[in-house]
């Protein structure tokens, strides 16, 4: 008899797993779920922590035991649909971003927002002219330091901070200078409400690029935005096609087919798990943002003949009903609690108090490498806006040229230099690391040899041995892949080394 008990007592602790999800502002929630529990049990967890009702803009997405990335369904279940051994890593994320995040009802989800769009500008997502970009690092810094105060903000200040992958000493300067004389008395949810009215004037605002290759064998991004879908290929915006324009979405191994009334477009993912996932996010992007209700969503297959290939269907709310749904809450604001600046070895003149968060606090390890300087490391760092090198050498990233174009023109210049997000382009992120290939991948793309970039949270945690490996010291981590798949290599160079559990 005690037996039996033990052993159906053990079969119980079997069937629970712990979870970590990774948060906007780089903190953790760590949570238990049952072995049977579905996605949406898990999101609403999440929610309910955040004190979040505006939560069908977000996601939870993970990275399966192939290195490629995915969005949880939350009708099926967790263990399930994750396929690893627990515990479990995933990352709270901007699934469907809003058509104008401006007009969200409540601040929290503003916030929420704002430290995605903070995230898709410093991994090189969101692209922007240098005026443009200057701007929205001051509003940053009005956001999370408040006003300039010559006895706190030293001469450069602006430069301590990564607000780009890459940055110049003129772009500083503007920094600055529109944080001293521009900005004075902006609240931060003043400052983070201006920042996404910019944003989102933007050509790239919204776009999680999936990286292809066309039919002549060249580089391409495809994303799915509020607006639409899109192609950027170079320095261009090859294709912007409205939702109510795109008649069908389909793939076949890794050939991902978008039909248009007129035309049908082609491109090749780097395998077929890539090529489903593309296929799912734009099924999913076309629900949200086309229908009127999400009674008109119907199951939708891969393939022309229905009872063959991948059958999928979007199981949330449309964003019609999502924004009919805001328009009704009635309680007052939650208290917010802005992840703000502290104290830094690099910039020991920012007093202000110690780190606040919405969610539990964690410890942040990060990497700053240039192959010039060597590595420098910035440790325990829980800074909102990472620290960035004192180093003045490099380039501001592409510049765009004009404003949103007109919706009809298929064609625009987006940018002087090729589009290349810092943490896109591979079905990210991988354990294996070259040097070498990051080295190559840099020169086939025509990029300086100065690097300076944060590998995206969705990583998965370092182990125990490659801590100890580590010795303490914190290593350039390096990603890319062989062949011809080397012109779309990126690196990835910041990762949490030191995990503590979630308060």
């Amino acid at each position: 008899m005690l037996s039996r008990l033990m052993s159906g007592s053990s079969r119980n602790l079997e069937r629970e797993y712990s979870c970590t999800v990774r948060l906007l502002d780089d903190s953790e929630y760590t949570c238990t779920i049952q072995r049977d529990a579905k996605g949406q049990y898990l999101f609403d967890l999440l929610c309910h922590h955040l004190n979040l009702l505006e939560k069908d803009y977000f996601g939870i997405r993970f990275v399966d035991p192939d290195k490629q990335r995915h969005w949880l369904e939350f009708t099926k279940s967790v263990v399930k649909q994750l396929r690893s051994q627990p515990p479990f890593t995933m990352c709270f994320r901007v699934k469907f971003y809003p058509a104008d995040p401006a007009a969200l009802r409540e601040e929290i989800t503003r916030y929420l927002v704002f430290l995605q769009i903070k995230r898709d500008l410093y991994h090189g997502r969101l692209l922007c002219k240098t005026s443009d970009a200057a701007l929205l690092a001051a509003y940053i810094l009005q956001a999370e330091i408040g006003d300039y105060d010559p006895g706190k903000h030293p001469e450069g200040y602006s430069s301590k901070f990564q607000f780009f992958p890459k940055h110049s000493e003129k772009l500083e300067r503007k920094i600055a200078e529109i944080h001293k004389t521009e900005l004075s008395g902006q609240t931060p949810a003043t400052s983070e409400l201006n920042f996404l009215r910019k944003a989102q004037t933007l050509e790239t605002y919204g776009v999680d690029p999936h990286p292809c290759k066309d039919v002549s064998g060249n580089a391409a991004f495809l994303a799915f935005t509020p607006f639409g879908f899109v192609v950027l290929q170079g320095n261009k915006r090859v294709h912007f096609i409205k939702w109510n324009e795109v008649t069908k979405l389909k793939f076949e191994g890794k050939t991902f087919y978008l039909y248009e009334k007129k035309i049908v477009l082609t491109y090749f993912a780097p395998t077929p798990e890539a090529c489903k996932h593309l296929w799912k996010c734009g099924i999913e992007n076309q629900a949200f943002y086309k229908l009127e209700k999400s009674s008109q969503v119907r199951t939708v297959s891969s393939s022309n003949l229905f009872f063959k290939g991948s059958r999928f269907r979007y199981s949330g709310r449309v964003a019609k009903e999502v924004m009919e749904s805001s328009a009704k809450i009635k309680r007052e604001p939650p208290e917010i609690h802005r992840a703000g600046m502290v104290p830094s070895r690099s910039c020991p003149s920012i007093t202000h108090g110690p780190r606040l968060s919405s969610v539990p606090r964690t410890r942040r390890r990060a990497v700053h490498i240039s192959i010039m300087e060597g590595l420098e490391s910035l440790r325990d760092s829980a800074h909102s806006t990472p620290v960035r090198s004192t180093s003045h050498s490099d380039t501001f990233l592409p510049h765009v040229r004009s404003g949103r174009a007109d919706s009809s023109e298929r064609v625009a210049v987006i940018a002087d230099e090729a589009y290349s997000p810092a943490d896109s382009v591979l079905p990210t992120p991988v354990a294996e690391h070259s040097l070498e290939l990051m080295l190559l991948s840099r020169q086939i793309n025509g990029a300086p040899c100065s690097i300076e970039e944060e590998k995206e949270s969705e990583a998965s945690t370092p182990t125990t041995a490659e801590v100890e490996a580590l010795g303490g010291e914190l290593k350039a981590l390096c990603q890319g892949h062989n062949g011809p798949e080397a012109e779309q290599a990126m690196v990835c160079l910041q990762n949490p080394l030191s995990r503590e559990p979630a308060h």
